[in-house]
């Protein structure tokens, strides 16, 4: 099921999207009654998915993100694979939609794109057993871990290297029905692809992730982790579209614009 979160005459609402680009009219949003972090009911009142405004799919409470979960990434930086998970904060503030666009920050001059898989979280919880790994996970979309290369370099702490404004978008919404272990993540710049990997690549895999966080904090429904980028990252610019697909899930565009 592909849960999305939208607007529509200046109204937010959740909807199951129903059908694809090859559905006779396209595809099709149902609206579900409350939110889709308990049991919901679908309304039967459907609305074109070409006529509302996709937003990011939740709005987190908290973004936590794992660096150097791909060997291959961690090298092409210098990097070493840590002995245990190297998670950070992305602020709600960082959380931007499909289409929306990318503000390239004044601080920096080396602005890089990082595919990722998004976690979404559907019940609050911590110290989550591994086998119980799968009953707190809402479903999955797809990231895009926008990171300021040159001040990640120069500062020990990450959090304004990739916790900017518009540094994490998400979307174009979560799929609750998805095995997340060998997926494709590609991603293109300008129609170009950089990136192109799997999440069996992964060093440590989400049951892995979650359990680790949860050791030390409490996770709340709506809450995202982002798992690690595949090798490939790279330079944006001002101008660039840059999109992150992601098998079974679709794919997240958004175009990179000066900082006003």
């Amino acid at each position: 099921m592909r849960i999305a979160r939208f607007s529509l005459d200046g109204n937010v609402a959740f909807g199951v999207v129903e059908g694809d680009a090859s559905t006779e009219g396209g595809p099709v949003l149902d609206i579900i009654k409350g939110h889709p972090f308990a049991e919901f009911e679908r309304s039967g009142q459907k609305i074109p998915l070409s006529k509302v405004r996709l937003l990011p799919p939740v709005l987190p409470n908290k973004v936590v993100a794992i660096g150097r979960n791909y060997a291959e990434h961690a090298a092409e930086l210098g990097n070493e694979v840590p002995e245990v998970p190297v998670a950070f904060f992305k602020p709600s503030t960082s959380v931007i939609g499909p289409g929306d666009a990318i503000a390239y920050p004044s601080f920096t001059e080396e602005l890089h794109h990082e595919a990722e898989l998004a976690v979404v979280i559907g019940r609050m919880c911590r110290e989550v057993p591994r086998e119980r790994v799968k009953d707190v996970i809402l479903g999955y979309t797809c990231a895009n871990d926008i990171t300021a290369r040159d001040v990640q370099r120069r500062e020990k702490q990450w959090a304004r290297a990739k916790g900017f404004d518009t540094s994490c978008p998400l979307g174009p919404w979560v799929e609750t029905e998805l095995d997340p272990s060998d997926l494709a993540i590609q991603c293109t710049v300008n129609g170009e692809q950089r990136q192109l990997g799997r999440t069996a690549e992964m060093v440590r895999s989400i049951e892995d992730l979650i359990v680790h966080i949860t050791e030390a904090m409490t996770l709340l429904p709506g809450d995202v982790v982002l798992t690690g980028t595949p090798a490939g990252v790279g330079p944006l610019n001002v101008g660039d579209e840059v999109a992150v697909t992601i098998e079974g899930i679709g794919t997240l565009t958004n175009k990179v614009i000066k900082r006003g």
